[in-house]
């Protein structure tokens, strides 16, 4: 089974439903509609599919630590539950968290990122999907590339979020 990152934005009203019905998260990961929230607001969404633990290791030069808030998509906010159809996890993290996180993206630089790659070495801490030697990627994809274009997908994503004044859930699954 794949495990794939999706990360979504949350006002706090949609918060609060999640906080007194967890069992509803897969209904709010899955809903179209911005369920929860009388005034309508349309979520933001990213989907970062596997380059999620590649991107920690490279944000936090470890597979499960770090520290916050770049340690963001294994660890910290607050558990919301887990989800028994595809047996993922989901926290969120409040607005004030949300802004410090996108201030803390905006001082990485996509050349650091670079040093940091090292294939033998995300092999070596079995960094998921774990497919880091390959000596022809799959897809014809430069994994370096595919997770600087994540990153920076990633740092507008959370400027954006934080912009709002939203929580974010992040939901690997």
């Amino acid at each position: 089974m794949d495990m794939l990152c999706t990360l979504r934005s949350a006002t706090e009203t949609q918060l609060q439903a999640l906080r007194k019905a967890p069992t509803r998260l897969e209904s709010f990961l899955e809903d179209e509609e911005d369920f929860g929230d009388a005034k309508g607001a349309a979520f933001l969404e990213l989907d970062i599919g596997e380059a999620w633990h590649g991107l920690q290791f490279l944000l936090t030069g470890t597979a499960w630590e770090g520290t916050p808030p770049l340690d963001f998509l294994v660890r910290g906010g607050e558990d919301v539950g887990d989800i028994p159809s595809d047996e993922g996890t989901a926290r969120v993290f409040d607005a004030a968290s949300v802004k410090a996180l996108a201030e803390a993206l905006k001082t990485v630089s996509e050349d650091t990122l670079r040093q940091r790659f090292d294939p033998a070495r995300l092999q070596a801490e079995d960094i998921y999907p774990g497919t880091w030697e390959e000596e022809e990627p799959a897809e014809d994809v430069d994994p370096l590339e595919e997770l600087v274009s994540y990153f920076v997908e990633l740092r507008k994503f959370t400027a954006a979020v934080a912009k709002r004044g939203h929580a974010l859930l992040v939901h690997i699954g």
